[in-house]
């Protein structure tokens, strides 16, 4: 088996998500007692919100050097967000990321859809680091229109799911906003936050749901055994 590093804290309870998946990923292909031989830097996510995500370049590059220091083959960012810095990480560390976009993009794809809807961090559903991994394959992406509505999801992602506490009114309103999302034409809808499958899944749509924690975990599951 190869080694990973995951990089988490970012937040917590989706890291808790990543290692449970992962481990039982490897014992459902290996049996036995076999589970996966990884190493968590689980960096404070406060520091994280106290620089902004666009200026913790610093953070993230020192928890993949503390990885790759550790022998790891390859690094997992925890996070969708995470990996607007994913290409410049992996240049500066010399070891493979495996992408949660690319790796999200090839699902759909082979699902044999075109135009999803994406829901995540404002950084997700504003910048073009992850919109660009997706239209690489073939991809048109929607995003929610009103600024007031990516504020909200980033605001409920950080302050509820970041901490764990679920709020009914809260998947009510992710809810509506996926319907936006449909009635514009999405074929499918991408969980793109690791914190969001904590409060919408499949169960709540009559069209497909990615949810990129899990299709992520899924490949790095092939990776560390194949």
């Amino acid at each position: 088996m190869k080694k990973v590093g995951l990089v988490g804290g970012i937040s917590w309870v989706s890291t808790l998500d990543y290692y449970q998946f992962i481990n039982e990923g490897v014992n459902a292909r290996l049996g036995g007692l076999n589970a996966a031989e990884c190493m968590i830097y689980s960096l404070n996510f406060n520091d994280v919100q106290a620089k902004g995500w666009v200026n913790s370049f610093d953070l993230l590059l020192n928890a993949c050097q503390h990885l790759k220091n550790s022998g790891v083959d390859s690094i997992v960012l925890c996070a969708n967000t995470a990996h607007l810095f994913a290409d410049e990480l992996e240049d500066k560390v010399q070891l493979p990321i495996i992408h949660i976009g690319t790796e999200t993009a090839k699902a759909i794809q082979k699902a044999g859809l075109t135009k999803v809807g994406l829901i995540g961090t404002k950084f997700t559903m504003e910048m073009d680091f992850y919109k660009n991994k997706l239209e690489e394959y073939g991809l048109e992406v929607l995003v929610p229109d009103s600024q007031e509505t990516r504020d909200y999801i980033q605001h409920t992602v950080k302050d509820e799911l970041g901490v764990g506490f679920i709020n009914p009114e809260t998947k009510t309103r992710y809810i509506s906003i996926v319907g936006d999302l449909i009635s514009r034409g999405a074929e499918c809808i991408i969980l793109g936050c690791t914190e969001i499958p904590m409060l919408i899944s499949q169960d709540d749509f009559s069209i497909p749901v990615f949810d990129t924690t899990k299709i992520h975990c899924e490949a790095i599951v092939d990776y560390i055994v194949l």
